[in-house]
């Protein structure tokens, strides 16, 4: 019974039932009164001496438990007449939802150390993952990429397994290494290809150049605007040059200045042609809001109906009730029995 009244969804149906306890003083005052002005019978005796010498029991310090009893079934049913009940929420979505596919770098330049504290991938998939739990009715699917490129996740709505695949993500441990936009792009644009969503959507983040694979980042790009797909491209890194760890086998981890490349034309272009934007993100804050602007600008409208159910909870407060009043019955008639 305590653990009902902890719960979130625990309400009161008629609050207004509580007014009867202030009954209870006037109640309580009248006992008083009764107990200790109040006139009782009396009996009558031709000879008081054997009464004199009787034992006084020391039940009688607990004869006002009968009382006691009774406001105490009293308040159960209070709190029954107030209707507890616990709240079943169903929440129904009606939504014409967005097909979003992230296409993610997964080159080893990604493990640049220029977004602090933390390296761009894990920067990269920090974003990911906090983009993926703000959406409610779309469908979002994962591209990876490096020399190559391939579908780590098919379009879903299941956003734990998506975000748990972006929580697994490595850069710099793909077969190929390389930065294939094109090919990506292109496996990206696969993956919508057949999509009937109002809305389809790529997000690329990469932060380099295309220098693998077969397919031009721009012919890619022709192919996503024939299709009706918008594309919106990042790119991560900051300008100038950043520091790249490796592995020395005499001193362990070791860094070495490396240019930052992002192909700022290119992934401007690629944006362009299918009515995206392109963003560049220099530090883990700059990149938080790009994709903050990109959720605000490809957020799906969304029509909610709740229905309520209630479970009612008031039979667990007629039980002590009950057992309060037949408690009560039987010690007034038994051991504190009033005579006559």
């Amino acid at each position: 019974m305590i653990d009902l009244f902890t719960r979130s969804n625990f309400s009161f149906q008629n609050p207004e039932a509580f007014l009867l306890f202030l009954s209870f003083p006037v109640l309580a005052f009248w006992y008083w009164h009764r107990e200790r002005v109040g006139k009782t019978a009396a009996l009558v005796f031709s000879d008081v001496r054997q009464v004199a010498q009787t034992r006084q029991s020391n039940v009688k310090a607990f004869r006002h438990i009968v009382f006691v009893l009774r406001l105490m079934a009293l308040s159960f049913v209070i709190l029954a007449l107030a209707r507890p009940r616990l709240e079943n929420q169903k929440q129904s979505i009606y939504a014409e939802g967005i097909d979003i596919v992230m296409c993610i770098d997964l080159s080893g330049s990604m493990l640049a150390e220029d977004f602090d504290p933390k390296n761009r991938i894990e920067a990269a998939k920090e974003v990911a993952m906090d983009f993926v739990k703000n959406r409610v009715s779309d469908r979002i699917g994962l591209v990876v990429f490096a020399g190559q490129s391939y579908t780590q996740c098919p379009l879903t709505l299941d956003y734990q397994l998506l975000r748990s695949m972006i929580a697994l993500l490595r850069a710099g441990r793909m077969q190929e290494d390389g930065t294939a936009i094109g090919v990506a792009l292109a496996t990206a644009v696969n993956r919508l290809r057949s999509s009937t969503a109002r809305s389809k959507v790529i997000i690329l983040l990469t932060d380099g150049q295309n220098n693998a694979g077969e397919i031009e980042p721009v012919t890619a790009a022709e192919l996503a605007a024939a299709l009706g797909i918008k594309v919106y491209t990042v790119g991560a890194g900051t300008r100038g040059y950043a520091n790249y760890p490796f592995e020395d086998p005499l001193f362990g981890k070791r860094y070495m200045r490396v240019k930052v490349d992002v192909d700022d034309e290119t992934l401007t272009r690629i944006a362009q042609m299918t009515g995206g934007k392109y963003f560049r993100a220099t530090d883990l804050e700059t990149l938080r809001r790009t994709y903050r602007e990109i959720d605000l600008l490809e957020k799906t409208k969304v029509e909610t109906e709740i229905y309520t159910e209630y479970k009612e909870e008031f039979a667990q407060f007629l039980v002590p009730a009950f057992l309060c009043l037949a408690l009560e019955l039987l010690l007034a008639n038994t051991r504190f029995r009033k005579v006559p």
